[in-house]
């Protein structure tokens, strides 16, 4: 099925695992001739896959020198600049997409490279929460094309999920059915139905035919990208039912205040979380920029005067390899790994359970999401596992979006139409389901050792956070 009909040109920025699996539902889904395709990326990873649809393929990396003249060649009025990739500058992209009007898809923001581990940078400086502010500084008012930033799976699908999960719990608890009809309505609801907190709560089970080895980060998508968000400060979205800040938290002293972040790595610290399939487990809180948007967009203040915003986090459990991956990096002082090998043809069976936990509302905790096994990827998707089809479909959806709506200037997952979008992804996720649960982050605590913890509200993060 053609979701749309685009005859513009589309240049590539980054072909790694994601770039390789979108790459197929494009062809699959948008009418485009393949040799007004053009992939630009820094080695020869996928060459292989641009030759099987006949892509031009350059490998040579967009530098901070080069990008303008470069991409000014190959994008004008109405094509569309698709950045998947590492170490290139979303901000920088984004302003040369303005200029030109061409449209603009990513999947995270970006810096060049060093920004997210920049030891002159002040930490704050280093969060995704300064990304997304500067990202939103180039927001001007009147009609630009469109630029959908941090539209993957997270970010990007869950915010999709939040909305639909909102609205069961709404349902479920007297609230009523009518969808919001803008921010404020998406808020207020959200503050009705008495949601104190969001993980975006995700279980990687996917195994291979062969164990990780010594001085080897394994992972089943982007190693570049989860090890640079890894080191990046942990960040969450800080709700307003929050009794106050932890001893190495830290706001930002500019900005719209919706976040905080500790002064650790996320990859360093883990938080109590629960899906269906796995149960209550210790996830990482890996900054993503979903914790603060979606915390951001869910605000409810009375003046200058925040009354409502629930906190969000990530609660990332990855594929045991990538786990004893983490643990290797830490150890040597979060210097990468000499050697990278990103699991695909070697799986053998897993699933990605990936979705949102809402909390703190009357029936306790409500999770939805997809839970999509790497024998269900295949089979919808080539070059693609249960991870990264997650990703890819939100990539084509978004896409499937901005043309659709090409000139709505700089917008984040959470302002689009969740519908269709669930609607364009709904086929390539596997089993959608939702599931109540009383698990608590308080079960099972204090019964060992004693613990800090306030069983007052179960909720705080002071009872999610792992000591």
């Amino acid at each position: 099925m053609k979701h749309i009909a685009f005859d513009g040109r589309l240049v590539v920025v980054g072909f790694g695992s994601i770039g390789q699996g979108v790459m197929p539902l494009i062809l699959r889904h948008i009418d485009i001739d393949p040799t007004r395709i053009t992939i630009i990326t820094a080695d020869e990873r996928g060459h292989d896959v641009a030759n099987e649809y006949g892509l031009r393929f350059i490998n040579q990396a967009l530098t901070q020198e080069d990008y303008r003249p470069r991409l000014s060649a190959m994008l004008g009025k109405g094509d569309f600049l698709l950045n998947l990739s590492v170490d290139v500058s979303s901000v920088a992209l984004v302003e040369l997409c303005r200029d030109l009007g061409a449209l603009y898809l990513d999947t995270c923001i970006e810096p060049w490279p060093g920004g997210y581990t920049d030891p002159s940078l002040s930490p704050s400086r280093r969060t995704n929460y300064a990304l997304r502010e500067t990202m939103l500084g180039l927001r001007r008012s009147g009609p630009a094309s469109t630029a959908l930033i941090t539209h993957g799976a997270n970010p990007g699908l869950v915010s999709h999920f939040v909305k639909q999960a909102l609205l069961n719990v709404a349902a479920d608890t007297g609230h009523g059915t009518t969808i919001p009809r803008d921010r404020a309505g998406w808020a207020a609801l959200a503050e009705r139905v008495g949601v104190k907190v969001i993980h975006v709560a995700e279980r990687d089970t996917q195994v291979a035919d062969r164990p990780k080895e010594k001085g080897e980060f394994v992972n089943t998508w982007s190693i570049d990208g989860f090890v640079g968000e890894g080191c990046q400060p942990a960040e969450l979205g800080w709700g307003s039912h929050e009794k106050g800040l932890p001893a190495d938290g830290r706001r930002h002293d500019f900005g719209c205040d919706s976040a905080i972040y500790l002064m650790r790595p996320g990859a360093s610290q883990q938080v109590r979380t629960w899906t269906p399939t796995e149960g209550p487990f210790h996830g990482f809180l890996i900054t993503h920029s979903e914790a603060i948007s979606i915390s951001d967009f869910l605000t409810v203040r009375d003046g200058d005067k925040v009354v409502y915003r629930p906190t969000c986090h990530y609660a990332y459990h990855p594929c045991d390899d990538a786990v004893k991956s983490v643990h290797e990096l830490a150890g040597k002082g979060w210097v990468q790994q000499p050697r990278q090998r990103l699991m695909m043809s070697e799986i053998t069976g897993g699933i990605d359970e990936l979705g949102v936990l809402l909390a703190g509302h009357a029936k306790g905790a409500y999770w939805y999401g997809s839970q999509l096994s790497v024998g269900e990827a295949r089979a919808l998707a080539p070059h693609n596992n249960a991870t990264s089809l997650q990703v890819t479909v939100a990539v084509l959806a978004g896409m499937v979006w901005v043309m659709e709506n090409p000139e709505r200037g700089i917008v984040e997952p959470d302002e689009i139409d969740f519908q269709r979008i669930l609607e364009i992804c709904r086929p390539y996720l596997g089993p959608v389901v939702g599931a109540y649960t009383d698990w608590t982050p308080l079960d099972g605590r204090g019964t060992l050792f004693p613990e800090d913890i306030d069983t007052s509200d179960p909720w705080q993060f002071r009872n999610i956070r792992v000591a």
